[in-house]
């Protein structure tokens, strides 16, 4: 008799570790089934898809804060390629002048009023003289507000004579609503040339 409970002893002793050991796999298993779920979906929610002409496109979706220096870059760069490229026609600089005006504050207006009493813009469509600039570089530094430092050569071009110059020039960045007009978002404040020289002429 007493064999008989022993037995009985040990065998709900052996289903109670066997329970044990398949309770604790079970939840093993659901908690690596639910973090591979939330991994998916993660994964998922940060994916963007696009239909274009029938055909479905896979876009990622990212922190926008992460790429503000890189738009930072672009805008100061859209900014100088607008004020400094012009050519002699004053319907394409007024065009040119006013796009760049809405991504920069009242320092920019100010030297584009300095130009106009100076006679900068006649004098170029008078003697149709073309400006190309085109940025080298921008750096970004800082972090609240961003600053930064731009780099650009400009070719002044003239029925006889190319001359190049450098310009160098610093402002600081505000963060803007974004528009059709700022599609960056930033607002060039506090902009001012620092150089701007002759650096050679050739013939033309």
């Amino acid at each position: 008799m007493f064999a008989s409970l022993k037995t009985i002893d040990s065998a709900f002793q052996q289903v109670k570790t066997l329970a044990l050991i398949f309770i604790v796999a079970v939840l093993l298993l659901a908690g690596t089934i639910a973090y591979f779920a939330f991994k998916t979906t993660n994964a998922a929610a940060n994916r963007i898809y696009v239909l274009e002409n029938g055909q479905l496109l896979t876009a990622g979706a990212q922190d926008a804060r992460a790429n503000r220096p890189v738009e930072a870059r672009s805008h100061v760069t859209r900014f100088h390629e607008l004020f400094f490229t012009l050519d002699p026609d004053q319907k394409a600089i007024n065009n040119n002048v006013n796009k760049a005006l809405y991504l920069a504050d009242n320092s920019a207006k100010k030297q584009y009023e300095n130009f106009k009493e100076k006679g900068f813009y006649n004098d170029l469509i008078a003697a149709n003289i073309s400006l190309e600039t085109t940025v080298d570089s921008v750096v970004i530094s800082g972090s609240r507000p961003l600053t930064a430092r731009c780099f650009a050569h400009q070719r002044v071009i003239r029925a006889t004579s190319i001359t190049n110059r450098n310009l160098i020039s610093e402002c600081s960045l505000r963060d803007v609503t974004r528009s059709e007009n700022n599609p960056h978002g930033f607002l060039m404040e506090n902009w001012r040339v620092l150089q701007n020289k002759d650096l050679n002429t050739t013939p033309r």
